[in-house]
């Protein structure tokens, strides 16, 4: 399970720093289908990815070219951290087949506004 979780990490990374994606877009799928995780728990460790600076070698390469505004990350970076906390507690009052549809339908949505826009 090991080269599965580290294969999975280097498929979310490698993504992110192409088309600039959470990981969780894609880890938090494979965590349920692959390794038959819980919805709550794929979501939790894919948020635990995020404590330790995952996409730190990827937001360099892209400061070097100037492709970041440090301003609005930082503003957003304050949003998500109030957000994420209340999100945090919320979701853990949320049925596990609720949560994996709402997250589903997250992804849908965004994906199907990304794709005929």
């Amino acid at each position: 399970m090991i080269w599965l979780y580290l294969l999975l990490g280097l498929f979310a990374g490698t993504l992110s720093g192409v088309i600039g994606i959470g990981g969780g877009i894609v880890i938090v799928p494979l965590l349920v289908l692959l390794a038959g995780m819980s919805q709550h728990r794929a979501q939790g460790t894919s948020l635990a990815v995020l404590l330790v600076p995952a996409g730190i070698f990827a937001v360099v390469e892209y400061y070097k070219k100037g492709n970041i505004d440090i301003k609005i990350a930082a503003l957003l970076a304050i949003g998500f951290l109030i957000g994420g906390y209340f999100g945090g507690r919320f979701a853990q009052h949320i049925p596990d087949l609720w949560l994996r549809r709402i997250f589903a339908g997250v992804l849908i949505i965004v994906g199907a506004r990304m794709f005929f826009k």
